[in-house]
């Protein structure tokens, strides 16, 4: 779910470029799962293998992150550590609209109405530990870091990029600037356009400042981090009713401390959850502080990952691969002389 801040957050386009030689950390989770939901044929069935195994999330991570590592960007991919209990909360609403969909998508299929059995099967998706397990493997083989996190990945993100391990964390979500990461890459896929509900429209990279938006909105740290809980974070879904990104941008202002902020609130009776904690969470958020470890690249293990086990093109995956091996020739002999 994330945070609703978008429409009040400054942000400018970059070419993917301009991300040469940086390192991203990205939200492992997420993509994967957007992976899983996207990548489907026409009915809304996932890419499977002869033995009805998924592979939605293989091919998307595979050809995405080739792509990427193409133009020179090094990548991290941190995976969730433990679930804080107040996203409970969070789990069951996500709980509920699967339901939903599931009910709508057996009601399509009766009706024979393949068209809205394939949209409602897209919310389906399930990311199991078998897929976390081979979506590191083809990572680690890649030559991409694969990193644990303690707590919330997109946390642990922030943190990367705090510490000076990686330029930006990459995600569409906005936790990681709430909890301080020095900049967020957004749209840092392979598309260029996007469907939405008012039709196709353009999309680029595009970077958001942690300083500039503090600069921008007029506020410190801890204000940005009341405006997150007064519009809802997955601590809190929903946030305050009533209370938008712009409304609560200017309670903030006015009321300028996090006490007086939410007393007020909870004087009206429009409190009911402890913004307290969850304010804790996101200014001293449970991180790791192991050191990122870099795996070599093995190209057999791709290989064996995914055109022996899980019967992949042998000729569109080699293809790849000598792509990223000349890359990497060329980017080692530039540096040589």
């Amino acid at each position: 779910m994330g945070l609703h801040i978008g429409d009040i957050v400054p942000r400018h386009e970059i070419q993917l470029s301009a991300l040469k030689g940086k390192v991203l950390a990205v939200d492992a989770f997420n993509v994967i799962f957007q992976f899983l939901s996207s990548i489907r044929q026409p009915d809304g069935t996932p890419l499977m293998d002869s033995q009805g195994r998924v592979t939605s999330h293989l091919s998307g991570l595979f050809n995405r992150n080739a792509a990427l590592l193409k133009e020179g960007i090094r990548l991290i991919y941190v995976f969730d550590g433990e679930y804080h209990p107040l996203k409970s909360k969070t789990h069951a609403l996500r709980q509920a609209v699967k339901d939903k969909a599931r009910e709508a998508h057996a009601a399509a299929v009766a009706d024979e109405d393949f068209i809205e059995a394939g949209k409602y099967a897209r919310q389906l998706s399930t990311v199991n530990e078998g897929m976390l397990d081979e979506c590191k493997q083809l990572l680690t083989s890649m030559g991409i870091a694969v990193y644990q996190a303690a707590g919330e990945g997109e946390m642990q993100c922030a943190e990367l990029v705090k510490r000076g391990d990686a330029w930006a964390v990459a995600s569409q979500d906005y936790d990681a600037l709430a909890v301080g990461g020095k900049r967020l890459i957004q749209n840092l896929t392979l598309a260029k356009t996007r469907k939405t509900a008012s039709g196709v429209i353009y999309i680029a990279p595009e970077v958001i400042d942690y300083v500039q938006t503090l600069q921008s909105l007029e506020l410190d740290s801890d204000q940005l981090i009341c405006v997150a809980i007064l519009v809802g974070t997955d601590f809190n879904p929903g946030g305050v009713k009533g209370i938008g990104p712009k409304k609560a941008l200017s309670l903030v202002r006015e009321k300028k401390f996090p006490v007086a902020i939410f007393q007020e609130l909870q004087e009206q009776g429009k409190l009911d959850f402890d913004w307290s904690e969850i304010f804790h969470i996101f200014k001293q958020p449970t991180v790791s502080k192991e050191p990122v470890v870099w795996p070599k690249y093995d190209r057999k293990k791709v290989m064996q990952l995914l055109v022996e086990e899980h019967e992949f093109g042998k000729e569109r995956v080699e293809k790849q691969l000598d792509a990223l091996e000349a890359v990497a020739r060329e980017q080692k002999q530039k540096t040589l002389f």
